[in-house]
């Protein structure tokens, strides 16, 4: 395959949100964009590659061709005929790595949309933003697996996303809905210092689950859409769940014991994503009981739901 070469300067800046997937009884289909975005400036070059990462993860992620964000970006590339001779990546990044808030969705959609805005801005494709965003949901699905994450990073807001056939290693049938959150809707991370493999938490998931569990969890998921949208009252009660929250718990016991304490004071915390970070969904006036009851050991950010997901521009601006 002759690949087409795009022309140094090409020129690319890519913002992603954090996310967090599940939401309780929402399990690897819920996700909810969070307003803290990590920003990627790509350029073309003549040739090497160069990668400076200002933030999360200096220090301590890869430099060169391994960099997720570079991985993905040539890939996407070379699927659409072309080529970069050279990448200089500038990568500033708030998202926490391995602490369940979206870190590795959010570079892998960094990556694509990096790839359709510089094939943008050499001229080189003509793409509706409708239509991106379809390519971007559909690929990140096929790297991440599943697209509780990568559906909320490509368009905001609340979202729900499935497979048609509920086949995740086929995902060209990737679809997701977005809803408006209440407008009285906060949510809180709690982070910890400590990080969580997102494999290993889902190695400790059991093979099948009671079906009382199940029907529980699905009655709860239903009454969640409910809660963030129109009834924020309902919000712990409808973020009850029985498929995997306990179940990991063993891999992140100060997780667990902060889940109960939040949880005992009547605010809906669950875990984010895979963990160890804790999503707290709550209204205004009880952002500060969350930060009360999480004072030691963790750090807490009230974060607005993110009304768009990523963002692009051809030019670099």
């Amino acid at each position: 395959m002759v690949l087409t070469q795009l022309p140094a300067g090409t020129a690319a800046t890519v913002r992603v949100p954090a996310t967090s997937a599940n939401l309780g009884p929402g399990f690897d289909a819920f996700g909810l964009a969070l307003e803290l975005r990590d920003e990627v400036r790509a350029e073309v070059c003549a040739h090497g590659v160069r990668v400076e990462v200002e933030g999360e993860g200096a220090g301590r992620v890869p430099l060169d061709e391994r960099h997720l964000v570079v991985r993905v970006l040539r890939e996407e590339l070379t699927a659409a005929g072309f080529a970069a001779p050279g990448l200089r990546l500038v990568c500033r990044n708030v998202i926490p790595h391995g602490r369940g808030l979206g870190s590795s969705a959010s570079a892998i959609v960094a990556g694509l949309a990096a790839a359709r805005a510089l094939l943008a801005a050499a001229g080189a494709v003509s793409e509706t933003d409708e239509a991106v965003r379809e390519r971007l949901l559909v690929e990140a699905t096929r790297y991440e697996g599943h697209p509780d994450n990568a559906a909320p990073a490509v368009v905001g807001g609340f979202t729900i996303a499935w497979t048609r056939g509920d086949d995740p290693a086929h995902p060209a049938g990737v679809r997701t809905v977005r809803l408006e959150a209440h407008a009285q809707v906060r949510a809180v991370v709690c982070i910890p210092v400590e990080e969580l493999a997102t494999s290993r938490a889902r190695a400790l998931l059991p093979a099948t689950v009671p079906h009382a569990d199940a029907a529980l969890t699905a009655g709860r998921a239903g009454l969640l859409v409910h809660a963030l949208t129109a009834e924020p009252a309902l919000l712990l009660d409808a973020t009850v769940e029985k498929l995997h929250q306990a179940q990991r718990a063993p891999a992140m016991p100060r997780t667990a014991r902060l889940l109960a304490r939040l949880r005992a004071e009547g605010l809906a915390a669950v875990v984010s994503g895979a963990g160890p970070s804790t999503l707290v969904l709550t209204t205004p006036e009880r952002v500060g009981d969350v930060e009360r009851v999480a004072a030691d050991g963790w750090r807490v950010l009230a974060c607005p739901i993110a009304a768009t997901g990523v963002s692009w521009s051809p030019a670099g601006g």
